[in-house]
C-alpha cells in the first residue's frame, strides 16, 4: 500500500525530516528482525510507531539510536548521514530515547543527572556546584520543566523523571526523541500533562517517535502513524484519516469488521465445578479498583492486556507479590493474606514469573537446586536439605517436563532459553499447586518449547486444577478456555474460545472489538480513567 506523505505537526510548510531511514534490514542469525524497513519523521512532529510484539519496532529503535548497525540501508538526520557507529557523543547530538525504565540515577540530584560526566564546562576543572545548579535551572526553564534542580531523583514522580530525561536529551542538541511506552506508569492526569509538554516542545521544533500499545494515545497525540508487521513496514498514514479498526487491521493483517468465529465457539463446561480461585473487589494502588473474577477447577483462564493494563500486577498479587489495598483473594474458598508469597504457596498457588532471568532463576545454581527451591522442606528432616533427595526430586521433574540437560547438577545458565523456562515451570509445579499463575509463560522460547509448556499448563486444568495465564501473547491466550481483557485497570471484554486475533488485539488496544463484560461500562478508576 502506498505511503501517505508525512505531515508536519504545525503549519502548512513541509519540513525537512529530522530522521529518515530507508531500506533497513537486520538479521540475528536465522531470525529476520527487519526487512527493507523505512520511516520518515518530520521536524516538530509526533509520529507513532505501532505493531504487535515481534513486529520489528525495538530493532528499528535500536538502529535509529545507534545501538545496532543495520545489515543494509541508509539512515540520515536532518539531511546528513548518521554518525559513525560507536561515536556516542555524535549520536547524542542527533537522537535520544526515553525508555519505560528510567535511566535517571536515583541517588543523584536533578542537576547532577542532567550534566552527568560533564559537570564542569572545561575538562579537569573542579565542579562548581552553584554554577551547575544555575545551568540546570536555565536548561529546565528553557523547556518549561518545573522541577527543583537540587531535588534527589528518587523523590521525583515518574512524570518528572521523564521530563528530566527529555531535558537532558535536548541539552546534547538532539531534536529527535524516541518515547518507548512513556505512559506505562502514568495515571490519567500525568498522561495529560506529559502530552501537553510534548506539544509545547513540538512547537519548538522537537520531533518525537511515539511507541505505545494504547491506540487511543496515538489519536490523542500524533499526526502520523507508521505500522510494522512481521519485521516489515506496512503502512504510513495521517492519523486523522485512519479509523481505529483500519489501524488494527494493518497491525494484524486481518479484518476486524464483520469477523465471526467459524461455527460455535468451543467452550468447556464449567457447570458444577468448584471455584478454586476467587478474586473479589481487588484493589491495588495505582493499578485497579474493585476487580473481580474467578477460575474454576478444570479451567484455564487468560488475563490479557497490554503494558499498563494492570494484568501482570493482578496475576502477581494472586501469587503474593503485591499487597492489596482492598478486596479479597481466596483459594478453594479460603481467604489468602495478600502481599505474602509464603501465604500464597501454603494456600496452593504456584507462580511462573514474567522474567525468568530476574525473577525465576538463580543462574549460578544447578538445575536441581533451581527446580526445588519451593520444596526445600520436603528434602530433609529438621530444615536440612539432603543432596540425594534433591537429585531424586529433580530427576523426576526433569523427566516430567522433558528438560534437556546433561544432568540435574548442570548449572541452569548452561541451558537453552526454552529449557530454562521449563525449570521455572518445574519449580512452580513442585508444590503440586491447586492454582497455577503463569505470567507470559512462553516469552522468549522456541516454538517447540512453547507448544510443550502450553500443553503442560492445559494438563494441570485437565487434572481438575485451575490455571491463570497472564499474557499479551496471542498464542498463550489461545490455550485458554476463557479470556478476560484488561485495559487501564479494568476488565473491558470477555472471550470464550473461537475469538479472532483482530478482535483480541482491538480489545487489548482499547478499541471496541470484543463482547463487553456486564457492569464494567462505567467502572473506571480515577488513576486510569481517560
Amino acid at each position: 500500500m502506498a505511503d501517505s506523505a508525512t505531515a508536519p505537526a504545525t503549519g502548512s510548510v513541509r519540513r525537512a525530516p529530522v530522521a529518515e531511514a530507508a531500506g533497513i534490514s537486520k538479521r540475528f542469525g536465522a531470525t529476520v528482525a527487519l526487512r527493507d524497513a523505512r520511516i520518515t519523521v518530520a521536524e516538530g512532529e509526533s509520529h507513532a510507531l505501532v505493531g504487535r510484539n515481534g513486529a520489528g519496532k525495538s530493532t528499528l529503535v535500536s538502529i535509529l539510536t545507534g545501538l545496532q548497525q543495520p545489515d543494509t540501508g541508509t539512515l540520515r538526520f536532518s539531511g546528513e548521514p548518521a554518525p559513525a557507529f560507536g561515536d556516542i557523543d555524535a549520536w547524542r547530538s542527533k537522537v535520544a530515547c526515553v525508555y519505560q525504565r528510567s535511566t535517571i540515577i536515583a541517588e543523584l540530584t536533578v542537576a547532577e543527572n542532567l550534566f552527568l560526566n560533564r559537570q564542569s564546562e572545561a575538562a579537569l576543572r573542579p565542579i562548581r556546584w552553584k554554577e551547575l545548579r544555575r545551568r540546570a535551572e536555565q536548561l529546565l526553564g528553557e523547556y518549561g520543566v518545573d522541577v527543583d534542580p537540587t531535588a534527589r531523583a528518587r523523590d521525583l514522580t515518574v512524570e518528572q523523571r521523564q521530563f528530566v530525561e527529555i531535558a537532558r536529551a535536548l541539552s546534547f542538541g538532539a531534536r529527535f526523541i524516541v518515547l518507548d511506552e512513556p505512559t506505562a506508569k502514568l495515571d490519567a492526569r500525568g498522561i495529560d500533562r506529559l502530552f501537553g509538554k510534548l506539544r509545547d516542545l513540538q512547537r519548538q521544533g522537537v520531533a518525537f517517535l511515539f511507541i505505545s500499545h494504547h491506540l487511543q494515545e496515538v489519536y490523542d497525540l500524533c499526526t502520523t502513524v507508521t505500522v510494522y508487521r512481521d519485521a516489515a513496514h506496512i503502512r504510513t498514514a495521517p492519523v486523522a484519516g485512519l479509523g481505529k479498526h483500519e489501524l488494527v487491521e494493518a497491525m494484524t493483517g486481518e479484518s476486524v469488521a464483520g469477523s465471526v468465529s467459524a461455527g460455535a465457539p468451543e467452550t468447556r463446561s464449567r457447570a458444577g465445578s468448584e471455584e478454586l480461585l476467587t478474586v473479589d473487589a481487588l484493589t491495588l494502588s495505582g493499578v485497579c479498583r474493585d476487580l473481580s473474577f474467578s477460575v474454576r477447577g478444570g479451567e484455564v483462564l487468560g488475563l490479557a492486556g497490554a503494558t499498563a493494563s494492570g494484568n501482570v500486577q493482578v496475576g502477581e498479587a494472586v501469587a503474593g507479590l503485591h499487597r492489596a489495598a482492598g478486596g479479597r483473594i481466596a483459594v478453594g474458598g479460603r481467604a489468602v493474606r495478600t502481599g505474602s508469597v509464603p501465604a500464597s504457596l501454603t494456600a496452593g498457588v504456584g507462580l511462573v514469573p514474567e522474567d525468568r532471568h530476574l525473577q525465576g532463576l538463580v543462574h549460578d545454581r544447578s538445575v536441581a537446586e533451581n527446580a526445588t527451591l519451593t520444596v526445600t522442606d520436603q528434602l530433609g528432616p529438621f530444615g536440612t536439605v539432603l543432596p540425594a533427595r534433591t537429585r531424586t526430586f529433580a530427576r523426576r521433574m526433569i523427566r516430567d517436563l522433558d528438560i534437556k540437560t546433561p544432568g540435574a547438577g548442570t548449572p541452569v545458565s548452561a541451558l537453552s532459553g526454552g529449557n530454562q523456562q521449563k525449570v521455572v515451570v518445574a519449580r512452580a509445579l513442585a508444590t503440586d499447586p491447586s492454582v497455577l499463575v503463569a505470567v507470559r509463560p512462553t516469552n522468549g522460547v522456541d516454538v517447540k518449547s512453547k507448544e510443550f509448556l502450553l500443553a503442560r499448563i492445559r494438563r494441570i486444568a485437565d487434572d481438575g486444577k485451575a490455571a491463570l495465564i497472564v499474557s499479551d501473547e496471542l498464542d498463550d491466550l489461545r490455550a485458554c478456555d476463557r479470556v478476560l481483557v484488561m485495559f487501564h485497570g479494568r476488565v473491558v471484554a470477555e472471550f470464550d474460545r473461537g475469538w479472532k486475533d483482530e478482535q483480541m488485539v482491538a480489545a487489548m488496544e482499547g478499541v471496541s472489538g470484543g463482547p463487553a463484560v456486564p457492569g464494567t461500562e462505567d467502572h473506571d478508576t480515577e488513576e486510569h480513567g481517560r
